[in-house]
């Protein structure tokens, strides 16, 4: 894959460049339309209009860059070491990415400004020994000393432990037992496979494999500069009360440990079929399992324990879509994308160009539309564990997902799909029709919506002593919800008692500040800028108590230079909640809330507007270095190339234009 200059992805052939004189934009509402010159907000939607066109692909879908940190880099390089196919020149790349990210303090962190992160600059410190960089150079030495102050590999989360486990520099005795019994536990019993989120799990089976298997390649050089005390790598860690949960779970784990030693062999080995099988099932047609590099890395490591050799066509495929992952630079590094979201992105893009003014039947629109039409999933995933009734008919976030369509990726589609006037309505019609059954029917009981799952809400996944990094279940979130309930709403079903569900949960879930917490992005401004929008469009009138109480939130928060912007810090210390240097991403989630409650002529919206405009670039995009995106709140953090571009569109186009669907809001 390619980089382009401004960050997107694709190949330079596929790359579609619109003629600026082939858009079409209607004139704005207010400033006298088209007769009067245009305002700076006109000026700036014009230019991010033919910028965002511009980057269309010649399939009709948008993806920018998903970045994240540099453990999927390394990461790579250690899957490659293990398997025996590293090669000089992606060795070179790789690690010229990763000396890239380190600090002067000699650490990496998981997201831009963030705090030194242990088992991130460990994975880093690994993977740049394997390029060949000596422990005793400058930068390798003052991250190895760092390193031993915060605790050593020992300190580390248990799958940075699981990797240097691999080859031998860590003990398996030493990491928590993941038997792959686990395949039989029943779906009605606790921590069974389902119970975990779709991301979760599907990281979770191969490793049951690799937790049986124990597999040890011999390290090329020792790591002794990483422990505290070399001679005592691994100080026993303190017992919780046995009373206490994480007490239960430390015990069950020792149990497990003592089970490996004497295993039922035949209950053994049908497990571990029944685990190969079950990834196989999964692997998708490109070869990826889930469209997430997480999974497919321990796919390949599970399946290739089990004796599948590295031609088989399994592997092979496998292998192959990891290497979908790598996005090539000019200066010749490497960086690897944890996932590819174009999905997510064109349906972004489509309605930015629709609110931005750009006609409903315009070739762009119509050909984003027909791409996301042969995108619906139209056959049973893992999600009919949980609702085995329902028909398929949502989206997924990626190119190839088949098995794990999401709640919110359908939500926003189908949203899209209405913005387009399209040669072929019945076609739309259905799919949208099938995309709504599909998500009522994907409802919790509470009357939320989470992202792949219904009611994967079970406490037990995190206690896990294997569950130390990031969320392992699914639960609804406001951000989802909103989605959920705006998209019923255009769809005229805002009386429906599906969605008046959905809307008491959202003003049940406002926090005593006024806004709402963000789940899958950065995190109270996301939060509010999608339930906001959605809770008008549903009905609320703009002089709703929780309306208001989220307008003043906002104004509160705003930065002195007009816009808005709040740290990743925000997920764990209050104090950073609605603070942070202002995005263009975050800037246009607050401006999208305020001018659904009615603010446009508002100070707050003036300023937001005219910090947007001061931002621009001169070719109509944004610059965004800050990580506004979550995979795992706090722990899993992504920079969404595209957000810097489509939201800012979103905001100015709603500013310039109007609010959409507002007649039928009006009616409603």
């Amino acid at each position: 894959m390619t980089a382009t200059t401004d960050g997107s992805t694709g190949a330079p052939t596929l790359r579609a460049a619109a003629a600026k004189d082939s858009t079409t934009v209607t004139p704005p509402l207010e400033h006298g339309g088209p007769a009067a010159a245009p305002t700076a907000a006109e000026r700036a939607t014009a230019r991010a209009v033919d910028h965002l066109l511009s980057r269309q692909d010649a399939e009709g879908w948008w993806k920018g860059d998903l970045q994240t940190n540099v453990t999927m880099d390394a990461e790579d390089l250690l899957l490659r070491q293990f398997l025996g196919i590293q090669d000089e020149r992606t060795t070179r790349a790789a690690a010229l990415f990763i000396r890239s990210e380190q600090r002067p303090d000699g650490t990496w962190a998981t997201f831009l400004g963030g705090p030194p992160e242990l088992s991130a600059t460990i994975e880093a410190y690994v993977a740049l020994r394997l390029a060949g960089d000596a422990p005793d150079a400058p930068h390798m030495a003052t991250a190895s000393a760092w390193i031993r102050a915060h605790g050593g590999i020992a300190a580390a989360r248990v799958f940075t432990r699981i990797w240097l486990a691999l080859f031998g520099w860590w003990k398996w005795d030493d990491l928590p037992e993941l038997p792959p019994e686990i395949m039989y536990v029943p779906k009605w019993i606790p921590l069974n496979i389902y119970d975990f989120g779709c991301w979760a799990r599907q990281t979770i089976v191969p490793l049951t494999v690799v937790s049986a298997k124990r597999p040890v390649r011999p390290a090329p050089f020792a790591l002794d500069e990483l422990h505290t005390d070399p001679r005592r790598p691994n100080p026993p860690r303190p017992l919780a009360p046995a009373a206490s949960w994480d007490g239960v779970f430390q015990r069950l784990d020792k149990a497990l440990h003592r089970y490996r030693r004497f295993p039922v062999r035949p209950l053994r080995r049908a497990a571990l079929n029944a685990a190969a099988r079950w990834i196989i099932e999964r692997q998708e047609n490109d070869g990826c399992w889930g469209g997430i590099q997480p999974p497919a890395v321990y796919s390949v490591i599970a399946l290739h324990l089990l004796g599948y050799d590295l031609d088989h066509p399994v592997l092979r495929a496998g292998l192959a879509s990891l290497d979908r992952f790598a996005i090539w630079r000019e200066d010749g590094s490497r960086m690897i994308e944890a996932c590819q979201s174009p999905v997510w992105d064109t349906c972004l893009a489509a309605i930015a160009l629709a609110d931005a003014g750009v006609a409903a039947d315009h070739p762009a629109l119509v050909k984003a539309a027909d791409w996301m039409l042969d995108e619906q999933i139209l056959r049973p995933g893992d999600w009919t564990v949980r609702r085995p009734e329902l028909p398929p008919g949502g989206w997924a976030f990626e190119f190839h997902n088949d098995n794990y369509p999401d709640i919110d990726d359908t939500a926003e589609v189908v949203l899209a799909l209405k913005r387009v006037a399209h040669p072929d309505p019945a076609r739309l019609d259905a799919a949208v029709e099938r995309a709504v059954r599909w998500n009522l029917g994907m409802q919790s009981r509470n009357g939320a919506w989470g992202a792949f799952d219904a009611d994967n809400t079970s406490p037990f996944p995190n206690r896990l002593p294997f569950c130390d990094f990031g969320e392992v279940i699914d639960p609804p979130s406001a951000d989802v919800t909103a989605h959920v309930v705006e998209m019923l709403a255009v769809l005229g079903r805002q009386h429906d008692p599906r969605t008046r569900r959905g809307i008491e949960w959202l003003l049940a879930e406002q926090e005593e500040n006024g806004g709402w917490f963000g789940r899958w992005g950065v995190n109270y401004v996301y939060g509010t800028g999608s339930v906001v929008p959605a809770l008008v469009t549903a009905g609320l009138p703009a002089s709703h108590p929780a309306i208001r109480r989220a307008v003043r939130w906002l104004e509160s928060v705003q930065n002195d230079d007009g816009g808005w912007g709040e740290d990743l810090r925000s997920y764990r210390d209050p104090e950073w909640i609605g603070r942070g240097a202002s995005t263009p991403s975050q800037t246009a989630w607050a401006l999208m809330a305020l001018l659904a409650a009615g603010e446009r002529d508002g100070k707050a919206v003036e300023r937001g507007v005219a910090r947007l405009v001061e931002t621009q670039e001169e070719d109509g995009s944004w610059d965004e270095p800050h990580f506004t995106g979550t995979g795992f709140p706090w722990d899993f953090s992504i920079n969404y190339h595209l957000y810097r571009q489509v939201f800012p569109l979103t905001a100015l186009g709603r500013y310039v234009h109007g609010e959409p669907f507002a007649a039928d809001r009006q009616e409603a």
